[in-house]
Parts: structure tokens; sequence; C-alpha cells
């Protein structure tokens, strides 16, 4: 199978973007992990497959493959280079687009300045909706990880997320409690973690261990899912400044029940083929 991809990135955090709506492509685990795999194949994070949509609601079905070659449910600076793909691909004229992701239904807008701002939908906190192995809602959780006592809030913007509050994300042990904590017993689906360093209430440093990625220079859905337990703890505004190793993103939340706005770049590399 031969196949055009475009190598895109969003604030470091890197795809390989694929148009299967003008061409076939399906794609096995072995090739996804393929394509990922920074010295064999093409190297990225995830693999962002375009597909025509599934219901008359959405212009495009988005699905999301993991380095591991695992299919996940959503991806928040991968929406971002989605958006500006498909609209300079010319396979749409709409400068705000809905797509269906295995998470659930989103809308990206296309702004003036070269930005895309993604309507996240509404941050998902009950346990089995994360899904997490708790008996009720609540701030905080205390998960046992080896002989330590970690505390959590957990929250899934259409993907699951573990999110702690550190000192300082420059030593936080994100190699090391990172793995632990994304295959946690109690999350059946495993999760995604974040280490959150809280500066000011509307400012935060961020670092993600990505469930099936390992550590990435950005994750989208993870400062969302930051923000929001932020906010769930009071120690956050509405409008938040996430600082991640690749750079910075708006995050805007209105509280529990309303949906979650994110906005950053989203930036093309080049373009090539591949036969895999």
């Amino acid at each position: 199978m031969r196949f055009k991809f475009t190598k895109m990135h969003g604030l470091g955090n890197d795809f390989v973007v694929i148009d299967g709506v003008r061409q076939s492509v399906t794609l096995t685990v072995e090739q996804a992990r393929f394509l990922a795999d920074r010295r064999h194949g093409v190297g990225c994070d995830q693999i962002l497959l375009v597909e025509k949509p599934g219901s008359p609601d959405v212009d495009f079905r988005y699905r999301i493959f993991n380095a591991d070659g695992g299919e996940v449910e959503q991806c928040g600076n991968g929406a971002r280079c989605f958006a500006r793909y498909v609209y300079e691909e010319g396979l749409t004229t709409k400068t705000r687009i809905p797509v269906e992701t295995a998470g659930g239904r989103m809308e990206l807008v296309l702004l003036d300045d070269g930005q895309v701002t993604v309507n996240m939908g509404v941050p998902r906190l009950l346990p089995e909706e994360i899904p997490f192995d708790a008996p009720a809602q609540a701030q905080h959780y205390a998960l046992n990880v080896n002989s330590l006592s970690v505390d959590i809030g957990a929250v899934s913007m259409g993907n699951p997320h573990a999110v702690m509050t550190v000192e300082n994300v420059d030593t936080a042990p994100v190699d090391t409690l990172g793995p632990l904590l994304e295959r946690h017993v109690r999350f059946p689906k495993r999760v995604n973690v974040g280490f959150m360093q809280l500066i000011t209430r509307k400012h935060i440093r961020l670092r993600v261990f990505e469930r099936g990625a390992g550590e990435t220079a950005a994750c989208g859905s993870g400062a969302c899912a930051a923000v929001a337990v932020g906010q769930i703890q009071g120690t956050l505004d509405k409008d938040v400044r996430v600082s991640l190793t690749g750079g910075d993103l708006v995050i805007s939340w209105g509280g529990i029940g309303q949906p979650l706005y994110m906005t950053g770049p989203a930036t093309r590399v080049f373009e090539g083929q591949i036969e895999i």
C-alpha cells in the first residue's frame, strides 16, 4: 500500500496526517507503529487519519493512532492540525468544521491569525465515564503506587486523564511515575498523566506522559484536563495560559456542565509518500 502523507505539529506534538477521503487507507497496528517509528518510518507521536463522516451532522471522521499502534479517542493538538489540513488541502471551504471522533463530536474553528480554536466538549467527571475505579466523584483521589500515595484529579476529555499538582515540573518524576500511573489498575483503559505546576490562577506549567506515546512536547487534551481539574479543585480561573515544553495554549472553561475551549497553533512541516 502506497499513500501520501503530511507531517504536522502542534507545539512540537508531532503527527503524520493521512487523507483517507481521496485515497484508500487501512492501517494495522504494525503499520501504525512503523509510520510512527522515528528511525525506520516517518516518525511521530500520533497518526491522524481523515475519513468521510459516518453521520450527517459532521463533515469528517477524525481517527487517532498512538505511536504504539493503538487507536485512541481524542487528541487536542491533533485536532488543530486536522482543521488546518482539511482546509489547506481543499477538503472543505468552511472555517467552522464539525468532526466525529471515537470520543464524541468536536467543532474546530480556524481563526484569522492562523490559530485554531477547538470546542473540546464538556469534561466528563463521573468515574464510570472516565473510566476510573472510584466509588463516587470527588475533587481529589488517592492512588497507591508501589509504596507511595499520590493525590490526583481525574477527568475525561473524550480520553482519560489523571492530573497531579507538583511544585516544579522541571523536577517532577514524569519518566518514572508517568508509566506507573498510565497503567494503574484503577484506570481500565490506561490514562494520560499530567504534572501541573501552579504559577498563578491564570497560568500553569504542564508536562504530560501520554498513554501509548510517552512524554510529548505538548498535549492539548492534557492541557484541557489540567485546567478542568484546577478549576474543580479551586486553584484556577476561567481563562488559563498553559505553558508546555513546546509552547503555550489558552484554555477557557465556564465550569461544570459547560464545553471547554482550547486555542493554539498548528504547523505544517512537509509532505511525502510512503509504501508500507
